[in-house]
């Protein structure tokens, strides 16, 4: 039983506790925020749960995993704290909110002997494995390329608090790229180089819900940015995240072979239809589940990880970091840039019912 301690406690917390409140694998011992009074709400719904501080979560000799949900630009603060109370740590991507901080991060993970996780771990549900069953099987052929694309007018059209959405380690792709670019490197292996181009229509955006509806925030990032990702296999991605559009008709994802063509569903869920288009044929065909967590939910990551598997880890978030900060780069400076780093594609995940990773 690993004894996990959860810091930050925002909305993406719940989604979390959910799943991992009556997990097999894990014991919810502790929670800490800024927020004293969240915190203890948040212990009094689990048993045996205590509403801590950030410094004595990180001593707390009960705590072996550090469960990072803070904004991004607190990651690595979090992190390094935990890693020097001798925690392994798993955490919200991305993995920090610039890749010098991540890489300062994984460092100090490995010069502590921790271990190091990091989401997204929609990944490993049975939409992305699925269709990466498929690529493997060499169902379309040798794989050409893929596109990804994510589009939308912005957080703060429902977010109460969307100012870190518009800071650095924030925007539309460090927010939602994790989820697109990691199940590119599932499905189509680690990136070589890319190529970037970006823009900002607006510097100001106004909150639409909550206390601090009609607010105006600074936007202090790229917010619409599209580019191409050269696999180090050869196959060619383009990607476009944005939220300065209205909306899009192209599929989440779309991968190309010279034998034929797979739409996968939206990879920042878990689960949904996989579709084949074979070569000659003008008809798609659903393929049946045949790899993943089934019925999966936030949090199955940090079980995987616990469990000693570890698919969702910090060298592949690492790895994705390095990928946005490299689009960003490239947009900036007209050029194509080379990766440094390269990463080890995680074992394909088994079909696994419910009752078996949840317990």
């Amino acid at each position: 039983m690993n004894r996990v301690g959860i810091v930050g406690l925002g909305v993406i917390s719940r989604a979390y506790l959910d799943t991992l409140a009556d997990a097999a694998g894990v014991r919810i011992v502790a929670v800490a925020d800024l927020d004293a009074d969240r915190a203890a709400a948040a212990a009094a719904g689990i048993p045996g749960c205590r509403a801590l501080t950030p410094a004595a979560l990180y001593a707390d000799p009960e705590v072996d995993t550090v469960l990072n949900l803070t904004i991004p630009a607190a990651h690595e603060e979090v992190a390094l704290a935990a890693l020097a109370a001798g925690k392994d740590v798993y955490g919200e991507k991305p993995l920090a909110a610039t890749l010098a901080a991540a890489r300062t991060v994984v460092d100090a993970a490995a010069a502590a002997g921790r271990r190091l996780g990091c989401a997204p771990d929609t990944v490993l549900g049975t939409g992305v494995q699925t269709a990466r069953a498929a690529v493997e099987a060499g169902t379309i052929g040798a794989p050409v390329g893929a596109s990804a694309t994510w589009v939308s007018a912005g957080h703060e059209s429902w977010h109460p608090h969307p100012d870190f959405y518009y800071r650095e380690g924030g925007g539309p792709l460090l927010d939602m790229g994790p989820y697109y670019l990691t199940s590119l490197v599932h499905l189509l292996g680690p990136v070589a180089w890319v190529q970037g181009a970006s823009s900002r229509a607006r510097d100001t955006r106004v909150i639409a819900t909550g206390p601090r509806a009609g607010a105006s925030i600074p936007v202090e990032v790229e917010t619409h940015v599209t580019g191409v990702l050269g696999h180090a296999g050869g196959a060619l991605s383009t990607v476009t995240f944005s939220f300065d559009a209205v909306a899009s008709r192209a599929e989440p994802i779309e991968v190309y072979g010279v034998d034929g063509m797979l739409v996968l569903p939206d990879p920042n869920h878990f689960s949904g239809s996989v579709h084949l288009r074979r070569a000659g044929s003008a008809a798609d065909e659903e393929l049946p589940v045949s790899a993943g967590y089934q019925d999966a939910a936030r949090g199955v990551g940090l079980l995987d990880f616990v469990a000693g598997d570890g698919r969702a880890s910090g060298d592949v978030a690492l790895h994705v970091l390095e990928v946005m900060t490299a689009l960003l780069d490239s947009a900036a400076e007209g050029a194509r840039i080379p990766l440094t780093t390269t990463v080890e594609v995680p074992p394909l995940v088994p079909l696994t019912p419910a009752a078996r990773w949840h317990g």
